[in-house]
């Protein structure tokens, strides 16, 4: 079977607001409306559509496991209500500071998901609002790596490491960076 490129999405700050004290339940959920009309305008391309989203709350004993992976499913689905498209997702419970794989900036969710979907990550994408997803999408090979300037993004792009990182896009909201890389869509 040949390999298939992905595009890899955080998700707090991508297609969601971020909160300071995390997304803990329904009511914390805010969705991004342009994000939502992207989703649904690129769910035709031939990629692989991933969430790759750390949930530290669940490693600082703020919400357990089964809560974060129920409130995930139903942001997802939220999603799908408008049309979008997610073909699956990872979510790493642990907090910062462990040494886990799975938690970005380590690349262990895009790799785990390269190897359970037969994905071409040379040939892939991460999009996320923070500069562990610029890292984690970087260690793990994809061609490239894009800021958004929404959620934590901007403050972000300011950071003295932003200058330190290999090159990396930025895009003011996950609409304009997935017309940036998708500019034939309608």
């Amino acid at each position: 079977m040949p390999l298939q490129p992905a595009l890899f999405l955080d998700r707090d700050g991508v297609f969601i607001e971020n909160r300071a004290n995390y997304v803990r339940s329904w009511e914390d959920v805010q969705f991004f409306p342009q994000a939502l009309a992207a989703l649904a305008r690129v769910r035709e391309i031939p990629y692989k559509i991933i969430v790759v989203t750390n949930q530290s709350a669940v490693g600082r004993g703020i919400m357990s496991l089964e809560t974060a992976v129920q409130l995930n499913d139903r942001i997802l689905e939220g999603v799908r209500r408008e049309n979008g498209r997610i073909d699956t997702s990872y979510l790493c419970p642990a907090k910062p500071g462990t040494d886990d794989p799975c938690r970005k900036p380590r690349p262990g969710m895009l790799l785990q998901a390269a190897q359970e979907h037969n994905l071409d990550l040379s040939q892939s994408y991460m999009i996320g609002d923070a500069l562990t997803d610029i890292q984690a999408g970087q260690a793990a090979g994809v061609k490239q790596a894009i800021l958004l300037l929404t959620g934590r993004g901007q403050a972000q792009a300011e950071l003295p490491l932003a200058k330190e990182l290999p090159s990396f896009a930025t895009c003011p909201t996950l609409a304009d960076a997935l017309t940036h890389l998708f500019p034939n869509l309608p």
